[in-house]
Parts: C-alpha cells; structure tokens; sequence
C-alpha cells in the first residue's frame, strides 16, 4: 500500500473541488486546476478532505494510487498559496530583464534570448535573482528549467542559470606547466 497514496488531501476553507468522470476541477482564491483521473483509482469526498483508494492490487493500480494523490494534493497547494521559483544569473555581464510578459536573458552570447511566459507564470527580478509564481507547479518547474537551459552553470567559475537552492560542483582549472 502506497504511504503518499493512504493520506487524505485535506480541503481548506475557500477551496472547491468538484469530481467528474474524466478529471477532478479544484478552484480556490487564487485560480481554478484540474488533473484528470484513472480508471485504477478512485476518489471519496468526505468530511472536509478527499481520500483516493485503488479500485484493485494491479500494477496499475498501485502505480497511480500515489501518483495521483499527489497531483490532486499540488492542484490544492497551488489554488490557496501558489508555488515559487527562484533563478539566480551568475556571470560578469550577465543580466535579467524583465520586458512585459518575456524576460530577456543576457547571458555571454552574441545577441540576448528573449523567452516569453506562459500564460499563468509570473515572474519578478531582484538584481540578479528571478522570481516565478504561479499555482501549477508542472508549468512552473517546466518554465523554470527551459529558463535555466538557456545557459546551464559550468563547473570552473560556476557562470550560468541556477536554481536559488542549487549547489555547483566545482572543478580545479588547468594548472600552468612547470618548466
């Protein structure tokens, strides 16, 4: 039996969720989500939290007991307080701008890379740092590591996109030779 998968997702006050035969809609104060369903899997409203149980012991079954119980928590999570995600540029000359609804990304190439936000992801910049929100964490990480594949961080002098948490392996240089 799934550990993630046994606990209740518990409903706060101000959040709705609706369950249908092909996804589950979740609005709140911030938004409204959906994730869709499985067949294998099952979901009981009951007293101020959803309870997904497996309909049977299959592979199946107990592969999306977990998986979906978690999703179902994230949509709740993202429509009461959303998520965060915070990128840092690390370079001389490297910089992050923030131009309408794209952020534009100086980063050691020959012209700056312009990437434009979906919809539902908003982003800040504080110096070198730039901050995503939004209420699908899917979305937002996916945004976030396209940003960050735009220059990866290099081990020698750690230049790049990093996650705020992230921490780079450094690697020695070349030495000179000794003659």
């Amino acid at each position: 039996m799934s550990r993630i998968g046994k606990k209740p997702v518990p409903i706060p006050a101000g959040v709705e969720v609706k369950v249908g035969a092909d996804a589950v809609q979740i609005k709140g104060p911030k938004g409204a989500l959906s994730t869709p369903v499985h067949p294998a899997v099952t979901y009981v409203m009951e007293d101020g939290a959803v309870t997904v149980n497996r309909v049977d012991d299959s592979r199946v079954a107990c592969a999306q007991h977990g998986l979906r119980r978690t999703l179902l928590a994230n949509c709740v999570e993202g429509v009461t307080n959303g998520f965060k995600r915070t990128l840092e540029v690390i370079g001389v000359g490297y910089k992050v701008v923030l131009q309408g609804r794209s952020i534009v990304l100086t980063v050691g190439f020959s012209h700056p890379v312009e990437f434009p936000l979906p919809v539902g992801i908003d982003a800040a910049v504080e110096g070198n740092k730039l901050h995503l929100t939004g209420i699908d964490k899917q979305l937002l990480g996916e945004s976030a590591a396209q940003i960050r594949r735009v220059r990866p961080p290099e081990p020698y002098k750690g230049k790049g996109i990093k996650y705020l948490e992230e921490h780079i392996r450094r690697k020695a240089g070349k030495s000179g030779s000794k003659k």
